[in-house]
């Protein structure tokens, strides 16, 4: 048990940050692992989150500084599935970003984010309250 209260909240963290990447991680598999060894469910929802939000501002900062071209290569898009993307964040606006956190759509929303120059305070806002919320209902089910 030492050993997961010295390393679980890293390991979290890690797991976290990468799956808000292009990789295909799941973090929550991490912190129901975790919250059922007994870890402070107040610090990994904490952990989980900061390591999550910081991935999504990976993103927003590739999506910021990189060529358009670069972020279709690197998401894998060609360019009417670019432009459809786009659209779609345009459409729905800055509440698109507390979906962040879905598969498959949430790693490109916060590419498509930076490559749009939205304001890094409203991301930031947005992100953190949904991913926040999608770790506290695994949290809550996991412990109740």
């Amino acid at each position: 048990m030492e050993f997961l209260a010295d390393y679980g909240y890293l390991g979290l963290f890690i797991s976290a940050f990468l799956a808000a990447t292009i990789l295909p991680l799941s973090s929550e598999l991490v912190l129901t692992g975790l919250l059922l060894n007994g870890l402070s469910p107040a610090k990994l929802l904490l952990v989980a989150t900061l390591g999550n939000v910081l991935g999504s501002l990976t993103n927003y900062g590739l999506g910021f500084w990189a060529s358009k071209a670069v972020v279709q290569k690197w998401l894998r898009m060609s360019e009417p599935e670019f432009e459809k993307a786009e659209g779609r964040f345009n459409k729905y606006g800055l509440t698109a970003l507390l979906f962040a956190w879905v598969p498959i759509i949430g790693d490109p929303l916060t590419v498509i984010a930076g490559i749009l120059r939205v304001n890094l305070l409203w991301f930031v806002i947005l992100v953190t309250a949904g991913k926040f919320l999608r770790y506290f209902v695994v949290a809550s089910i996991v412990i109740s």
